[in-house]
C-alpha cells in the first residue's frame, strides 16, 4: 500500500447534504452518495450527486487507486517506482508515472530546486522513509547524501525508462503524487458525466460543480494548526469550486533522536540537505490542479514565507494561505488577495 506520509489532515470538509430538488412534473431526484474507504496509507472520501445512485463506483475507485499504488507506491516493493529505486534500468513506466514526472520537473525548474522528489535518500536517511529509520547524520554524511539529490540527474527517455546518472538516486514521490491520485478521480467523475462532487485522498482534495442538494458552493474548513487533539476549531471557512486543495506542515510530524532527544521535522530542503527549521507552520494551497496544488504546498514549507510571496507574485491562478509564527511566537495569516476573496463567514 502506498503511504504518502502527510503530518496532518487539516482539512475537513463541512458538508451537510440534503435534497432541494422540485418540479411540475415526477422527476427521478438526484441523491448524494459517499465512497469512503483506505488508500495509500490513509482514508478516502468522494461525495457526489447522481441521478443514478444504485450505481457502485467503488470498485472504479479502488482499481484507480491500486494501478497509482503499483506506479508510484514506494512502500511496495513490486511497484515500478521501487524497482527503479533498486537500480532496474529496464521498467517502462505508466502515464501516471510520466505526468508526476513531467510535473515534478517543471516545479522543480519553477523553484530553483526548492521541490525535488529525487530526495528521497536523503528522506530515509532522517527518518522518514517506509522503514523509519534514522541514521546518524552529519555534515560530511549530508553532503554524500546530496550527490544522489537533483532532478537534473534524472530523464525520462523516449522508450518511457527512467535514466538515472546515478543508480542510487531514489525518487520519492510523497508531495506530489497524493494530489495527482485526486486529479485522475477527478477526471473519472467528469468522464462519467458527473458534475457535482468533492472528492479527498488523505486530506487533498479537489471539488467540482456544487452541493446542488444544499444548493450552495461545497464548503471546507481548515483546522487550526495549534488545537489540541481532542479540540475542533477552524481558522478558516472558504468556498471551493473547481479547483484542488492541499496543505502541508511542520508542527505534528517530528521524528526525535533516541541518543540526543533532538525533535526533527519532516520536510526536508533538497539543496542544503537538512530538515527545514522556519516559523511557517503550513501552507494551505488552491489550484486548478489538486498535484499542483500538493507540490507547492511543500515547495512553500521549503522556502519559507518571504521567498514563497515573491514565488506567488508570478502565479496569480496559485492561491495560497500560509501560517506562520511572528517574532513573539503568536500565530499569524498570509494569504493572498484570491484566496481571500473564497472565504465564507
Amino acid at each position: 500500500m502506498m503511504v504518502f506520509r502527510k503530518l496532518f489532515s487539516v482539512l475537513t470538509i463541512v458538508l451537510l447534504l440534503s435534497s432541494c430538488f422540485t418540479g411540475c412534473q415526477p422527476v427521478k431526484k438526484a441523491e448524494a452518495v459517499v465512497i469512503h474507504g483506505e488508500a495509500q496509507g490513509s482514508t478516502y472520501t468522494i461525495r457526489y450527486i447522481t441521478d443514478h445512485p444504485e450505481e457502485d463506483l467503488k470498485l472504479a475507485i479502488d482499481s484507480i487507486l491500486l494501478s497509482i499504488d503499483m506506479s508510484m507506491s514506494a512502500y511496495r516493493p513490486d511497484s515500478d517506482i521501487s524497482r527503479i529505486n533498486e537500480g532496474d534500468s529496464t521498467i517502462v513506466v505508466d502515464e501516471n508515472f510520466r505526468n508526476v514526472f513531467l510535473a515534478s520537473q517543471r516545479i522543480w525548474e519553477e523553484s530553483s530546486g526548492s521541490f525535488d522528489p529525487t530526495v528521497g535518500k536523503l528522506v530515509r536517511a532522517w527518518g522518514f522513509g517506509p522503514d523509519h529509520h534514522r541514521i546518524p547524520l552529519d555534515s560530511t554524511k549530508v553532503d554524500s547524501l546530496l550527490q544522489y539529490s537533483g532532478f537534473d540527474k534524472v530523464a525520462l527517455a523516449p522508450d518511457h525508462t527512467i535514466r538515472k546518472k546515478n543508480r542510487n538516486i531514489y525518487f520519492d514521490f510523497n508531495a506530489i503524487a497524493q494530489g495527482y491520485t485526486v486529479d485522475v478521480i477527478v477526471d473519472f467523475f467528469l468522464d462519467r458525466g458527473i458534475e457535482n462532487f468533492i472528492a479527498e485522498v488523505g486530506g487533498e482534495l479537489a471539488a467540482h460543480g456544487r452541493n446542488t442538494e444544499k444548493d450552495r458552493d461545497w464548503i471546507v474548513g481548515i483546522d487550526d494548526p495549534l488545537q489540541g487533539d481532542e479540540e475542533r476549531s477552524f481558522v478558516a471557512k472558504i468556498k471551493l469550486n473547481d479547483m484542488g486543495m492541499a496543505t502541508s506542515g511542520n508542527y505534528r510530524k517530528t521524528v526525535t533522536d533516541s541518543v540526543t532527544g533532538e525533535k526533527y521535522v519532516h520536510t526536508i530542503d533538497p539543496i542544503s540537505g537538512y530538515t527545514r527549521r522556519g516559523n511557517v507552520l503550513s501552507t494551505t494551497i488552491l489550484a486548478k490542479d489538486c498535484m499542483d496544488a500538493d507540490a507547492y504546498a511543500t515547495t512553500f514549507m521549503v522556502m519559507g514565507l518571504e521567498r514563497a510571496k515573491e514565488f506567488l507574485k508570478g502565479k496569480p491562478d496559485v492561491h495560497a494561505f500560509i501560517l506562520y509564527l511572528d517574532d513573539n511566537n503568536e500565530m499569524q495569516k498570509y494569504m493572498t488577495a484570491g484566496f481571500r476573496s473564497l472565504i465564507v463567514d
